[in-house]
Formats: C-alpha cells, sequence, structure tokens
C-alpha cells in the first residue's frame, strides 16, 4: 500500500486548524497538526514530512522564525506560508527566509492544493537532500550534516543504504529487503547489519532502529 504523503500544518486558529485538516486529508494527505512554533519546531525535527503549511502570527515562536530554525537544523522540505501578512514585502521576506511559496489569507482553496502539488511534484523530481535524525543527507555527495557537526562523508554503501531507507521513513525494511534492494552483488543478510553497525558507528545509534525479528527503520525507537 503506499504511503500517504505527509504534511505539518502549524496554525494557531482552532477553527482555520480543523478547517486544514480535514481539507488536506480529503485531498489525500497525513496530516499532522500544531498550534505554536514551539511544538511545529518540535514535530518539524522528529519526524519527516513532504511539506510544512505555516501561519506567521504564531505563539511562542513566530512562523518564519519556526522555519529559519528547521532550515539551519538541515531540514528542507517544502514549505508554504499562509498568512494574513500579504502585502509584496511580507512576500518577499517569506520567501527570502526559506519559503518555497507563500499565500495570503483570505484563499482560494484549490489553489492551495494545487499550490502544494506543485511543490510535491518539485521536490518528487530532485529531493536533493534527505532528512535523517538529527539533520539531513545531501544525496548526490553522500554527506550527510548533524546539528553542531561538520558534515561527514559516507561511502558509497553506506550512502546508498541510509538513503534507502530516509527515502521511505515509516517503512520497516528485513534485511532481505535491503540485501536485493542495496547490496544486490551480496549473498550474505549479514552485510546488511555490519552496514548499519559502520552507519551507527558513524551518526549515532538513534540513526537507525532495530525492529526486533524484522529488520531496520529509520530513526531512533519510538
Amino acid at each position: 500500500m503506499e504511503e500517504l504523503p505527509r504534511i505539518l500544518v502549524v496554525e494557531d486558529d482552532p477553527r482555520l486548524l480543523t478547517m486544514l485538516e480535514e481539507l488536506l486529508s480529503g485531498d489525500g494527505y497525513d496530516v499532522v497538526t500544531a498550534r505554536d512554533g514551539q511544538r511545529g519546531l518540535h514535530l518539524g525535527l522528529t519526524q519527516k514530512f513532504d511539506n510544512l503549511l505555516l501561519d506567521r502570527g504564531l505563539p511562542i515562536i513566530e512562523g518564519l522564525d519556526l522555519l529559519a530554525k528547521l532550515r539551519q537544523s538541515g531540514i528542507q522540505t517544502p514549505a508554504l506560508i499562509l498568512s494574513a501578512l500579504g502585502n509584496p514585502a511580507d512576500r518577499v521576506e517569506g520567501l527570502d527566509r526559506g519559503a518555497e511559496d507563500y499565500l495570503a489569507k483570505p484563499f482560494d482553496i484549490d489553489e492551495l492544493l494545487a499550490r502544494l502539488r506543485v511543490l510535491r511534484r518539485r521536490v518528487a523530481v530532485t529531493v536533493p537532500v534527505l532528512f535523517v535524525p538529527g539533520g539531513s543527507l545531501a544525496v548526490d555527495s553522500r554527506t550527510v550534516t548533524l546539528r553542531g557537526t561538520e558534515p561527514m562523508l559516507l561511502s558509497e554503501r553506506e550512502g546508498d543504504l541510509l538513503e534507502r531507507l530516509a527515502r521511505h521513513p515509516q517503512k520497516v525494511f528485513t534485511r532481505s529487503d535491503l540485501l536485493s534492494e542495496v547490496f544486490a552483488d551480496a549473498d550474505d543478510p549479514g552485510v546488511v547489519d555490519t552496514y548499519v553497525h559502520y552507519l551507527r558507528k558513524k551518526l549515532g545509534r538513534g540513526v537507525i532502529t532495530t525492529i526486533r525479528g524484522i529488520g531496520y527503520q529509520l530513526g531512533p525507537e519510538q
């Protein structure tokens, strides 16, 4: 079964938040919500999303400050700002601070859904950076940047394994899955365990979870 695209919606107006959750769920999204910037930041740093939909006037952490903190932490998830601040200067500020798109309130529902679809298609083509626990993986260069550290270069096999897990962060992979998808030239499932060990040694044990009796999944144990 194909996984639904995940979207984080951070909006402090409870009525609008409920409407957006229902609207996006009806359009095929797995919707996660937050009503203040601090909660939104926590979710954005610890979970993987395909899109971010952020208000600006949020409690605790303002929407653009929230986005800036995510970008500084290596989170490159495409973001659409949805705000009552809609003059040209506001739009320019939002785009300059890391948003891919900006839509003023009140908004047209069909236009919002269309803009989110465009962001998803754009990322599906490129996906230069993937989320990993504590930072990001630059696919082309096979470098991982964790918060507060210098980029670390992975070997080709390490990069391929981490990329496979990071592209499907909710999926539990069996050793047989990873052997055939990442190590096609090997016939010993133990090679999977070996490279998981290498990645944990470089990036910390929390980068990959062991699912007992099954295999491996991206991220620390929940």
